[in-house]
């Protein structure tokens, strides 16, 4: 299996264990009850060294909530994140040599809504 589908299942499994949230989605999900994490495009460049395959990664997660405050979408995005940082190292064909917090974001909306984005840039070696 290619690299983005691996990191992509391991991701997804390790959201869904995340407390609080209603729902875990790939893209954007038809119909959802807040709070929900959305899964965005997963970007992937060559990381290949002398001997093995590699693939670089970046991933972004957006966590997308209503409240008059965004302390639980932030509290969301933190777990979000541990959850990102604690995937496996061992994954079908592929072991994961670093994930890395690139950025985070949060911003509200009309209505009451926020959002809280983390990107991780995730390296992997074929093996």
């Amino acid at each position: 299996m290619s690299a983005e589908s691996v990191v992509q299942a391991a991701v997804l499994a390790a959201l869904r264990g995340v407390a609080g949230l209603n729902g875990v989605y790939l893209g954007p999900p038809v119909k959802a009850t807040v709070p929900f994490a959305e899964l965005g495009d997963l970007l992937g460049g060559d990381w290949s060294v002398k001997d093995r395959m590699g693939r670089e990664l970046r991933l972004l997660v957006t966590v997308r909530d209503a409240g008059e405050r965004p302390a639980r979408v932030q509290a969301l995005a933190e777990a979000v994140g541990a959850a990102i940082e604690a995937v496996p190292r061992n994954l079908a064909g592929w072991r994961v040599a670093s994930v890395v917090l690139v950025r985070s974001r949060l911003s509200g909306a009309a209505g009451g809504r926020w959002n809280a984005s983390v990107e991780y840039r995730v390296r992997v070696l074929a093996g």
